[in-house]
C-alpha cells in the first residue's frame, strides 16, 4: 500500500495539532512520542493513562498541553483520604434558599489530571467511571453534562505497589490509551538540568502559547470518525484481538471495546500522517499503547519475566499482516 499525501482540506487543523510538539517542547524535553499520543486521545474523545517513575515530567506534559490547547485544565492529587464528592463535587445546603445545591468538582473540566490516581482507595476511583464513559456526572439522580473536550490523564507509578489501589480491569478498559513516559536520554537530561540552572520554572508557562484550539480539534475529530478503512485492515485488528485471548500467556485478552479502540487510534494516526485511509502498519504502530493496559499475564508468564508489550509483539508477529 503506497503511502501517498492527500489534502482533505484540513490541513490547516492538522498543521495546527502537529505544531503542538514544538510548543510542549518549550517546557518538556523529549517526550514526543507522548505528546503525539495526547493528541491522539484527544482526537479519539479517550482517556489516558500515563505509567513513568516520579520526576519524568508528566504532570508538567499534561499542563503544558492543555495551555498549548488553550483549554481548561484542573489537578486532583488521589490521596488515599480523597471522597468521591471531592472529585465529582457535591450537594450543599443553602440556608438562604433552605434548598440543597450541588457545587460542581474539579471533574468539571477540559483536562483532567488525576495524579496517582492508584494511591486513592477504589471506591474514590470509580467516582470517575461515570464520568470517562458517559461524560456526565450523576448526583441525587439529577446528570450534569461535562464539557467537551473531557479527557481524564491519570498518572501512576510503575515501581510503587506498598499504599497503593491497582485500577480494576473494568476501569483500565475505560482508558483509550496507556503511555509509558520513559527518563530522558543522557543528552535530554542534559538540556533539562540546563534550563533550570539557567532560571526555567516548571509553575511558570507564561511562554507556552495556544498553537491549536478547540476548532482545529472538532475538524480532526470529524476527519477521523470519516477516515477509509478497507475491510482487510478492520479483520486485521479484530485478528490481532482475538490472537491476545489465545495467547498461553495471557489469562485475560483484549476485548472488542479494545478491537474498536484500536482502530480509532489508527484512524486518528493515519490522519496525523497526512493521510485519508488506514494502513495495517498505523494498526502496528498504536497497538502496544492501546492494548497493553487491556491484556492480563498469567501469573506463571509474570514470573518468568514476560511483559505485556512483549506479549503483543509476538502476536504482531504471528497475525498475518493484510497487503
Amino acid at each position: 500500500m503506497s503511502e501517498t499525501i492527500v489534502d482533505t482540506g484540513l490541513g490547516d487543523a492538522r498543521r495546527s495539532l502537529a505544531a503542538l510538539r514544538g510548543e510542549v517542547a518549550k517546557a518538556v524535553v523529549g517526550q514526543d512520542a507522548v505528546i503525539t499520543g495526547l493528541v491522539i486521545a484527544l482526537l479519539c474523545r479517550g482517556h489516558v493513562l500515563l505509567e513513568g517513575v516520579p520526576g519524568v515530567a508528566k504532570t508538567l506534559l499534561v499542563r503544558t498541553l492543555a495551555q498549548a490547547l488553550d483549554l481548561e485544565f484542573k489537578r486532583v492529587q488521589f490521596t488515599p483520604d480523597l471522597m468521591p464528592g471531592d472529585v465529582t463535587g457535591s450537594l450543599i445546603y443553602d440556608a438562604k434558599t433552605s434548598e440543597f445545591e450541588f457545587r460542581r468538582g474539579p471533574v468539571f473540566t477540559n483536562l483532567l489530571l488525576a495524579d496517582e490516581i492508584n494511591r486513592t482507595p477504589p471506591k474514590t476511583q470509580a467516582s470517575l467511571l461515570e464520568a470517562m464513559e458517559e461524560r456526565q456526572v450523576t448526583v441525587d439522580g439529577t446528570p450534569f453534562a461535562l464539557p467537551d473536550p473531557f479527557v481524564v490523564c491519570a498518572t501512576q507509578n510503575p515501581i510503587e505497589y506498598e499504599g497503593t489501589y491497582p485500577l480494576p480491569e473494568a476501569q483500565l478498559d475505560r482508558f483509550l490509551v496507556k503511555l509509558t513516559v520513559p527518563l530522558p536520554t543522557r543528552e535530554e537530561e542534559i538540556g533539562v538540568v540546563q534550563r533550570h540552572a539557567l532560571g526555567f520554572d516548571p509553575r511558570d508557562l507564561s511562554d507556552i502559547n495556544p498553537v491549536a484550539g478547540l476548532q482545529d480539534l472538532e475538524a480532526g475529530r470529524d476527519a477521523v470518525r470519516t477516515l477509509h478503512v478497507d475491510p482487510k485492515v478492520i479483520a486485521y485488528v479484530v485478528d490481532l484481538c482475538r490472537a491476545t485471548r489465545e495467547s498461553p500467556s495471557l489469562q485475560l485478552g483484549a476485548s472488542p471495546r479494545g478491537a474498536t479502540a484500536l482502530l480509532n487510534t489508527a484512524r486518528a494516526w493515519a490522519w496525523l500522517s497526512g493521510r485519508d485511509y488506514v494502513t495495517p502498519d498505523d494498526v502496528k504502530a498504536l497497538a502496544r499503547p492501546t492494548l497493553r493496559h487491556r491484556v492480563q499475564l498469567r501469573p506463571e508468564a509474570e514470573l518468568e519475566g514476560a511483559t505485556a508489550d512483549g506479549v503483543l509483539e509476538g502476536v504482531l508477529t504471528t497475525v498475518p499482516t493484510p497487503r
